[in-house]
C-alpha cells in the first residue's frame, strides 16, 4: 500500500503530517511512502531528507492524492489551487484519510465530500481519551504547544517584567497571571508562566484539576458556585447552564481585574467557546494588561476577541491567535507525526495490510466516514439538517 503525504494548502499552515524520521518507520512496516515536494519546507524538512528516509518525492499534488491508498494530513481537505479542485475529489475512491477534520466552522461539508467519494476518514480530534490512545492524542500534543506559546506571546506584549527582580533601583514585583481553563493548554500555560517568574492562579469548572494546578506551582481559584458533574467524556469540560456561566463571570471579576495577564483556554467540544471575560471585567484591568484568548477560533472566551487579530480596548491588549501550533512547526510536526503514525500502525497489521476492527473503540471512535456513510453522529445530524433546509 502507498501512503501519501501532501503539502498543506491552508494559509499559514507550516506543519507537515509526517517527518523524515517517521517515514523510516512506515517503510519498515512494509508500506511505500510518497511525499509531495516541499511538504516539509515549512517545518524545515528538506525533500532530500524524505528521499534519504525511503520516500518517493513527487512534484504533483494531484498524483500524491490520487495514487495513495492512505493519505495523511494535518488540516482538513480543502479547495486546492494547485489541482483546481477539492482535495477530496482527487483522492482514491475507497481510500483512507487520517487528518484533523473539524476546522472552525464544522466538518459537515468535508464529511459530505468524503462520504460521496467513498473515502474512509478518521478524525484525529476524535481520538478517545483512553490509556491505549495516549500516544495518538494529537489534540493534547498541539494544545501543549499552544499553552506554551500563549505565555510567550503574553510576555512579549506585556510592558512589564514577568519575574520579581531586586535591583539597585528597587524591587520589581512579579506579574500576576490568571489562566482560565486547566486542560492541557492551560496546564502548560501555568507551568510556563511559573518558569518565567510570574505569580500564577488558575480556574476551571472541574474541581478535579485543583491538584494538577497546585503541582505546577499555581494557586487554584475556588469559586462558590455549583458546577455539578463538570467533567464529560474523555475528561473534557461540560457546557454549564447560562445561570452558572453568569455566576462564574461575576465571581471571576476580581481575579481578572487584578491580573496583568489573562490566558483563556476554555472550550467545550462541539460547542462555541463559553464567554467568560466580558467588557466590564476587561475595562477594570490595569492599562497595559494583556489577554491571550486561545479559544479565539471558536468564538473566543473574551467578549472583544477577534480571531487572528490583536485589538486594544480600555488600554488592554486582546490577542486572538489562530493556529498557534503552526508557529512552532518543527516540534509540532514532530509530535503530530508520531501521533498519526502510531495510529496508522494500529490500523495496519504487521504485513502492511489494513485491518480495521470496528469493535475496537480506538478504531471506531475517530471514524467519521466509511462505505459511503457518515458514521459520526453529530456530523451526520448536521448534514441531515442542511439537507432538510434545502428542501
Amino acid at each position: 500500500m502507498l501512503v501519501g503525504v501532501p503539502r498543506e494548502i491552508v494559509e499559514g499552515e507550516h506543519r507537515v503530517a509526517v517527518v523524515p524520521e517517521t517515514v523510516k518507520k512506515i517503510v519498515e512496516r512494509g508500506l511505500d511512502v510518497v511525499v509531495e515536494a516541499g511538504a516539509g519546507e515549512g517545518s524545515h524538512h528538506a525533500d532530500d531528507a524524505y528521499a534519504a528516509a525511503g520516500a518517493r518525492v513527487e512534484s504533483s499534488a494531484e498524483s500524491v492524492l490520487s495514487d495513495s491508498d492512505i493519505v495523511l494530513k494535518v488540516q482538513p481537505p480543502a479547495e486546492s489551487p494547485a489541482i483546481g479542485r477539492h482535495e477530496v475529489d482527487a483522492m482514491k475512491s475507497g481510500g483512507l484519510l487520517v487528518s484533523f477534520l473539524f476546522a472552525p466552522g464544522g466538518a459537515a461539508e468535508v464529511a459530505r465530500r468524503l462520504r460521496d467519494r467513498g473515502v474512509t476518514a478518521f478524525a484525529m480530534e476524535l481520538m478517545p481519551r483512553i490509556t491505549r490512545a495516549q500516544s495518538m492524542d494529537a489534540l493534547s500534543s498541539m494544545s501543549n504547544i499552544a499553552g506554551y506559546k500563549a505565555v510567550l506571546i503574553a510576555a512579549a506584549a506585556l510592558p512589564r517584567y514577568f519575574p520579581m527582580l531586586m535591583t539597585a533601583a528597587g524591587t520589581i514585583t512579579p506579574a500576576r497571571v490568571l489562566v482560565i481553563g486547566a486542560g492541557v493548554a492551560g496546564l502548560q500555560a501555568i507551568a510556563t508562566a511559573k518558569r518565567l517568574g510570574a505569580v500564577v492562579e488558575a480556574y476551571d469548572v472541574r474541581p478535579v484539576v485543583k491538584e494538577q494546578v497546585e503541582s505546577l506551582g499555581g494557586r487554584f481559584v475556588q469559586l462558590e458556585v455549583e458546577t455539578g458533574d463538570a467533567e464529560g467524556a474523555g475528561g473534557y469540560a461540560k457546557e454549564q447552564t447560562a445561570e452558572t456561566q453568569e455566576r462564574i463571570r461575576k465571581l471571576l471579576f476580581d481575579h481578572i481585574r487584578k491580573s496583568d495577564v489573562v490566558i483563556t483556554t476554555a472550550l467545550v467540544p462541539g460547542k462555541p467557546a463559553p464567554r467568560i471575560v466580558e467588557t466590564d471585567a476587561l475595562a477594570a484591568m490595569r492599562s497595559g494588561s494583556v489577554i491571550v484568548d486561545l479559544a479565539a477560533e471558536q468564538g473566543g472566551n473574551c467578549e472583544l476577541t477577534r480571531a487572528g487579530e490583536t485589538v486594544v480596548e480600555h488600554g488592554v491588549t486582546i490577542i486572538g491567535p489562530r493556529n498557534l501550533p503552526s508557529s512552532m512547526s518543527v516540534h509540532a510536526s514532530q509530535l503530530y507525526s508520531r501521533n498519526v503514525s502510531t495510529f496508522l500502525f494500529h490500523l495496519v497489521n504487521k504485513d502492511g495490510e489494513l485491518a480495521l476492527d470496528l469493535d475496537d473503540e480506538l478504531t471506531r471512535a475517530p471514524l467519521v466516514t466509511r462505505n459511503g456513510e457518515v458514521l459520526h453522529e453529530p456530523t451526520r445530524q448536521l448534514l441531515d439538517d442542511a439537507t432538510r433546509n434545502q428542501e
